[in-house]
């Protein structure tokens, strides 16, 4: 068994990161152990090893925060679940292993399906739908516009969009990313430029844009709030560019744009169990039943996590990176 696991950060994630033996403590009564299927690389996996995220474990830590395992043990006190069944795994309790342990009330049921499909369930899929539904009211027939449509968070909300009747205008950094953009149900696909603004009133007959979704951080956050209407909002939840968000006054002063951030794990930290339950039953549905889907670029076992990471960090790529141990 292996565990992915850093003592330290640094500017090379790759680096930091090996594969070292794991051996896991007697199984406890209230426990269930796990066979991990599948684990995805996010960005916020990448800052994190290189010390930039917003929430950082002590070290060593092992990595990874999301995934789905197979129940290969019970403690003696389990009575809700069954040796075989496919669980989604708790947030923040390191993925990236062979094996791991948790108290099995935090482990979730899930239904039949692709798991690696619903490996990715826990981080992206929420932040595309609660983006799409905390901000703006948004009707059946109406646009919303946002960049890095490429990414899986990108992939997602198109998706979804498309489920809730919404059309989407989706923005990528490069010619080559257009088609795969298209292939996933975008309405219009452009690709990022000062003149972004008056591409998108001629591509969709000057619609009124509400809402806006921000990724990239630099002037392609500006690009964004000029395209959208009067009293529009602007979420930003990333900053691929390196660059702080940067917006005309023009924008806040004379059309009264909004801009906003958003960040999962504070949702987390907000929202009521109901509501978590609300948002994860509505999304695991889609997965299990194949309606909701993120491009795969790549899997890689836990003997190749230093090339998983740093395939996950490098850019031009179709799709996420997995880990999948077994």
């Amino acid at each position: 068994m292996l565990k992915a696991e850093y003592q330290q950060r640094g500017p090379v994630p790759q680096d930091v990161i090996s594969a070292v033996p794991l051996q896991l403590p007697a199984l406890g009564a209230t426990q269930a152990r796990v066979k991990v299927l599948a684990s995805p690389i996010n960005p916020s996996d990448v800052l994190t090893l290189t010390g930039q995220y917003g929430m950082l474990p002590p070290l060593p830590a092992i990595g990874g925060n999301e995934g789905v395992g197979e129940v290969t043990e019970l403690g003696s006190e389990v009575t809700h679940l069954k040796v075989g069944q496919t669980v989604l795994l708790p947030v923040g309790s390191g993925t990236w292993v062979s094996q791991l342990q948790a108290e099995a009330k935090q482990l979730i049921p899930l239904p039949a399906g692709d798991a690696k499909q619903l490996a990715m369930m826990t981080i992206n899929p929420p932040t595309a739908l609660l983006m799409l539904n905390e901000f703006v009211d948004l009707q059946p027939g109406d646009w919303v516009i946002q960049n890095a449509a490429n990414s899986a968070v990108g992939g997602y909300l198109i998706q979804l969009a498309k489920i809730k009747g919404l059309k989407t205008v989706n923005v990528v950094r490069r010619d080559s990313a257009v088609a795969a953009v298209e292939a996933q149900g975008a309405d219009v696909v452009l690709v990022d430029g000062p003149d972004l603004p008056k591409r998108v009133a001629q591509a969709t007959g000057k619609a009124a844009i509400k809402l806006g979704i921000d990724a990239v951080g630099g002037a392609a956050t500006d690009h964004l709030a000029a395209s959208l209407t009067q009293g529009g909002v602007l979420v930003n939840y990333g900053m691929m560019s390196g660059e702080p968000c940067q917006v005309s006054p023009a924008s806040f002063v004379f059309r009264d744009v909004t801009l906003k951030g958003f960040w999962l794990a504070q949702w987390f930290q907000k929202a009521s169990q109901a509501e978590q339950m609300k948002v994860f039953g509505e999304l695991t549905g889609l997965i299990a039943s194949g309606k909701l889907v993120s491009r795969i670029h790549a899997c890689y076992p836990l003997e190749q996590i230093k090339d998983a990471v740093a395939a996950a960090a490098a850019g031009e790529r179709e799709g996420k990176i997995l880990v999948t141990p077994h």
